[in-house]
Formats: C-alpha cells, sequence, structure tokens
C-alpha cells in the first residue's frame, strides 16, 4: 500500500511539471507574439518617417531641380499612401529613388542628412522585425504549441521584405569631409623624416 502513495505523489509532481511548462510556453508565445506586433507599429512608423524626410527633400529640391523633386515626391507620397498589399513595393521603390537622387541633384541637399537618420533608423527597426518575427515563428513550430493549440488567438507575423533602407553619407558629394569646425591635418614634411 505505502507503494501506490509515491505513484501518487510523482504522479502529482509531473502533472504540475507540466502545468508549469505549459503555462510558461503560453506565456513565452503572448509575449513573442506582443513583441511582434510592437516591432510591426514601430517599422509601420519607421517607414512613415522616411516617407516623410523625403517628401520634405523633394520640396527643398523643388527650386533646384523640379523634375528630380517631383519625381520624389511622388514617390514618397506612393509610399505614404500605399495599402498594405503594395507597401513593400512602394517602399523599395522609394529607396532605389533615394539611392538614385545623389546622382541627379547636383545642388547641395540641406535635408540630406535627415534622410540618411530616417534611413538608418528604418533599417534598424526593420533589423529588429526581421528577428521577432523569426522568433515568433520559431516558437509556433514547435509541436507542444502546435498541439496545444496556443497560437489561435494570435495572426501569423509576417516579414517586411524591403530592401536595404541604408543611404551612405558619403553619397552627398556636397559634405565635407573633415566635420565642421576641425581643420584638416597638416600634410607631412618628407624633410622631417630624414
Amino acid at each position: 500500500m505505502p507503494d501506490m502513495s509515491w505513484w501518487g505523489v510523482w504522479a502529482a509532481v509531473v502533472l504540475l511539471l507540466l502545468v508549469v511548462y505549459i503555462s510558461w510556453l503560453a506565456a513565452r508565445v503572448n509575449r513573442l507574439h506582443e513583441r511582434a506586433a510592437a516591432a510591426a507599429a514601430a517599422l509601420d512608423a519607421a517607414l512613415v518617417r522616411r516617407a516623410a524626410a523625403a517628401a520634405v527633400l523633394a520640396e527643398q529640391l523643388t527650386a533646384a531641380r523640379p523634375l528630380v523633386a517631383a519625381d520624389l515626391y511622388a514617390t514618397a507620397r506612393a509610399a505614404l499612401d500605399a495599402v498594405p498589399d503594395g507597401r513593400e513595393a512602394a517602399e523599395n521603390d522609394l529607396t532605389l529613388a533615394l539611392r538614385r537622387l545623389p546622382g541627379r541633384a547636383p545642388e547641395p541637399m540641406p535635408g540630406w542628412a535627415a534622410m540618411v537618420t530616417a534611413s538608418r533608423r528604418l533599417g534598424l527597426a526593420r533589423q529588429v522585425h526581421t528577428d521577432v518575427v523569426r522568433d515568433a515563428l520559431a516558437v509556433r513550430r514547435r509541436l507542444p504549441v502546435r498541439l496545444l493549440g496556443l497560437t489561435r488567438r494570435h495572426g501569423l507575423p509576417a516579414y517586411f521584405d524591403v530592401g536595404d533602407p541604408g543611404l551612405d553619407d558619403d553619397a552627398d558629394p556636397y559634405r565635407s569631409a573633415a566635420p565642421v569646425g576641425v581643420p584638416p591635418e597638416p600634410a607631412p614634411d618628407p624633410a622631417a623624416r630624414a
């Protein structure tokens, strides 16, 4: 009879561990999907900021290069107004237009630094979003998650496939090589080497 009571204790311990594991797994699934939703919102905000910065840059270029400015403004406006199904294509078009811009706009571009900053922030937001979606999809593929239906309350997170939005500071031909206010290094004296 004492042997039967140990089986009951072991069964209760195993059942308790199973309940703890399932509740931990459910909390992890919820947390990853909440993070994916937050990363998608941050990515959307970064996309809007970049498109708005491109529109401002286009307005600044209007006097010097009206055709280039009109093309950039139309591309930025298309990215801002894009429906969810066409958003990736519109953002890729904006990225291409921004990469071609330094060669097409010979005038100094005062808003270029803000454009580079917005593009770098977009690249960071895209990377965070991609990492979080990858983690959420990985946890969704686990057998206990699928068997217990722990994802039924959450939509399937999706990647946002857009080209690398990074722009180069050096793409601005009017940017000085030395930081502002720092005098250039003097050239070494060849006679001093001897």
